[in-house]
């Protein structure tokens, strides 16, 4: 017996129209800032992925439209654009939130709490990983590392990082954001939102008075192994645990100091791996 294409729940739909157009506004403003980043390429098409962030400061996310302007501004095909496009993760393809909130739950921040964090802002957005709130303000996703093992776990919001999270100071941090307050970085300038973010890294220089004097670099932790390359550091020591027979005066623990911890929603000293409340380790029984 035969079955119609509709009855097999198979639908051959129409073909997909063409991206429509930028408004003419819009493309000549663009198109003056894309021949900007070009002329900075002996080869024109390894401005495409400048110009995917480009495109995506204008609408938020990486639009059929925006990809066929990358097209027409590099004389490539729509598909070797769209191939780049899906390939990279920073590009979205979908509206998202004005913060970007990640959660890295890679293997080290996994186990120090990460899956914990990523769990209770779920459950305090009341969104999934990917999805955004309904005020637009927040997009939440578990992102894979980022270079900052030393300060797990990290939570990044518009690439910018916020050290030695907890899910409390988490909390903290997204509610700040929803409700408009400043918000500083452990280590960079305050900051902006997804659109503005996606600008500069296109290439383009930060405006904001004093942002760039504010721009961050590695932690101190980061630099230990550095400074003792060239002397520059004691050489470490074993610290026995407090109160021990074998304590000295001069065995105390490490106290971060102000300068190193920058961010006020940096939680320094109470680390969800010692959070009784949220332990560190799977959040899950293995299979479920």
């Amino acid at each position: 017996m035969n079955t119609s294409s509709s009855e097999r729940g198979v639908s051959l739909g129409m073909p997909e129209l063409p991206a429509p157009a930028y408004p003419d506004d819009v493309r000549a403003r663009l198109e003056t800032d894309a021949r900007e980043v070009i002329a900075r390429y002996p080869d024109s098409r390894s401005a495409l992925l400048p110009l995917l962030h480009l495109v995506q400061s204008e609408e938020g996310h990486v639009t059929r439209t925006g990809m066929q302007f990358c097209a027409d501004m590099l004389d490539l095909t729509t598909a070797e654009v769209t191939a780049v496009a899906t390939f990279y993760t920073m590009y979205r393809r979908r509206p998202s939130g004005d913060y970007q909130v990640g959660v890295c739950t890679n293997t080290l921040c996994a186990v120090m709490g990460g899956d914990a964090i990523f769990e209770s802002l779920q459950e305090h957005l009341g969104v999934g990983n990917g999805e955004t709130t309904d005020d637009g303000k927040v997009t939440l996703e578990h992102i894979e590392c980022n270079a900052a093992c030393d300060y797990a776990p990290v939570v990044m919001v518009n690439w910018e990082f916020f050290d030695n999270q907890t899910p409390g100071s988490a909390k903290r941090l997204v509610d700040d954001l929803r409700a408009g307050r400043p918000v500083q970085p452990t280590r960079g300038a305050r900051l902006c939102t997804f659109k503005e973010t996606a600008r500069v890294l296109a290439g383009f220089p930060d405006e904001r008075p004093g942002a760039v004097e504010e721009g961050g670099s590695a932690g101190p932790a980061s630099l230990v192994g550095l400074r003792l390359a060239r002397g520059e550091a004691a050489p470490a020591r074993v610290v026995h645990p407090r109160g021990g027979p074998h304590e000295k005066p001069h065995d105390k623990v490490h106290e971060p100091s102000p300068a190193e911890h920058l961010s006020s929603h940096d939680a320094p000293q109470e680390t969800s791996a010692s959070d009784p409340a949220h332990p560190a380790g799977p959040t899950a029984e293995e299979g479920e």
